[in-house]
């Protein structure tokens, strides 16, 4: 299975006031086993501004902890037109053109995609697509 992380995990893992265990147990997991994670190119972007508006040292802390992350072997895919058509289903299901993206990819990947945005799991809940962070990790996690 591949996992997709979403920003709102990748942030949890380097803002202090909103750190979780399961946030951290995806860090972990992805630490020794990359090659069963994926991420949109956004995702670089995403963690990026959020690092840079909340954490106090948010530029130096993405250089320093996320860059090595994403050069770790994690899959990092670009918006392509078929990636692009893919979340164009998911836009119309109530996403954001971001959301959707991360949803496109898990779909392409035939995998999951790892979040804490309840808003958006629930617009997928007939689709098996997502997995809801906040109260436990998937039943066939790593």
């Amino acid at each position: 299975m591949i996992w997709v992380v979403d920003a709102s995990v990748a942030v949890r893992w380097f803002l202090k006031d909103e750190g979780h265990p399961n946030a951290d147990a995806v860090l972990y997991t992805l630490i020794d086993r990359p090659e069963s994670f994926a991420v949109p190119e956004l995702f670089c972007f995403e963690v990026y501004a959020v690092l840079c508006r909340l954490h106090p040292s948010g530029h130096d802390v993405f250089i320093k902890g996320m860059i090595p992350i994403l050069n770790s072997g994690v899959f990092r895919q670009p918006m392509t037109e078929r990636l692009a058509n893919q979340a164009a289903r998911f836009v119309k299901k109530g996403l954001t053109g971001y959301d959707a993206t991360y949803v496109a990819l898990a779909t392409e990947m035939k995998g999951r995609w790892l979040t804490f945005d309840e808003k958006a799991h629930k617009c997928l809940a007939r689709e098996k697509v997502s997995h809801i962070l906040t109260k436990h990790l998937p039943q066939n996690w790593l």
